[in-house]
């Protein structure tokens, strides 16, 4: 079993916020949000339904760039504080 972290960014934006994740923008890792706690649960809700696109289309998961991603053997928490 593999672990993935994925980095995401959150920005103020207009009324609100907005959160991508660099490494899968490209497939639509992109969404807002009123407040930077709801952004940062968009994105993460985003990232989940992608990864789990991929792999049921039999597509493999990006493996990182730039820092991007983390891949890590084994199970791991993220806790972000």
């Amino acid at each position: 079993m593999k672990t993935y972290t994925f980095k995401v960014v959150v920005e103020p934006d207009e009324g609100g916020y907005h959160a991508y994740c660099p490494a899968l923008r490209h497939l639509g890792a992109v969404t807002q949000g009123a407040t930077e706690e709801e952004a940062l649960a968009n994105i993460n809700e985003v990232v989940q339904m992608i990864v789990d696109e991929l792999r049921e289309d039999g597509e493999p998961l990006p493996e990182g760039s730039r820092g991007d991603i983390e891949v890590f053997d084994g199970t791991r928490v993220a806790v972000t504080v």
